[in-house]
């Protein structure tokens, strides 16, 4: 089972979240000042600042055509260069302030089991993630996107988030629902790993929604 979705490095096909910011929140960002990164917590999981001391967690993970598979621009095989070309373009663009990258730790060994993000795209913003295999089938994805999305809605103030799935990416389509996206189209986006457009599905989640899953 795959959980995750694509945005400027290895995501699902359009499947990263997508929100609008409000201008105060958009200035903080593309002016340079509060870019540091904060530090999300779960009741399992903790989703801070992707750091150098990463890179082999993130090659190892990625290296699993059944991972790249469902993320956009992940190329297969992926090696531990690979990792290391994203941090470093992560940090770039945090500097740029166009993207909030959070690698995904499990609190009980603070062991690094995936990544999401959130990267600005025509004023607004798209939402990716990925969870290595040996993890799948345990509700990480859902609850590190879950904590992505209350940073998205409450503290960026966003409205609306959309979000999409590879058709053959069931897992994630779960993960969608789960949270409350609803469907709004179909497309096709090119995945890298795979070498050719695939079909994607379009979801779209409000933060009003969100508000009400939440509260059930």
């Amino acid at each position: 089972m795959v959980r995750h979705l694509p945005f400027l490095f290895p995501w699902l096909c359009f499947g990263r979240a997508i929100y609008r910011k409000t201008a105060s929140a958009l200035f903080r960002l593309r002016s340079g000042r509060d870019t540091t990164m904060p530090q999300l917590e779960s009741f399992r999981l903790l989703l801070r600042e992707p750091l150098p001391g990463d890179a082999p967690a993130l090659a190892e993970g990625l290296a699993d055509y059944d991972v790249a598979k469902f993320l956009a621009t992940a190329p297969h095989p992926y090696s531990e260069d690979d990792a290391k070309a994203f941090l470093a373009k992560a940090v770039e663009l945090r500097a740029k302030g166009e993207a909030y990258e959070f690698a995904i730790l499990r609190k009980e060994d603070l062991k690094v089991i995936g990544l999401c993000g959130l990267h600005l795209k025509e004023s607004r913003y798209e939402i990716g993630y990925w969870i290595a295999k040996p993890f799948w089938g345990q509700g990480y994805a859902t609850e590190a996107v879950r904590k992505l999305l209350a940073f998205a809605f409450h503290d960026m103030k966003a409205t609306e988030v959309w979000a999409g799935w590879y058709h053959d990416n069931l897992a994630s389509g779960q993960v969608l629902r789960k949270l409350g996206f609803e469907a709004v189209g179909v497309e096709k986006r090119h995945s890298v790993a795979r070498g050719e457009a695939i079909l994607c599905n379009r979801t779209m989640l409000t933060r009003e929604h969100f508000g009400r899953k939440k509260a059930a």
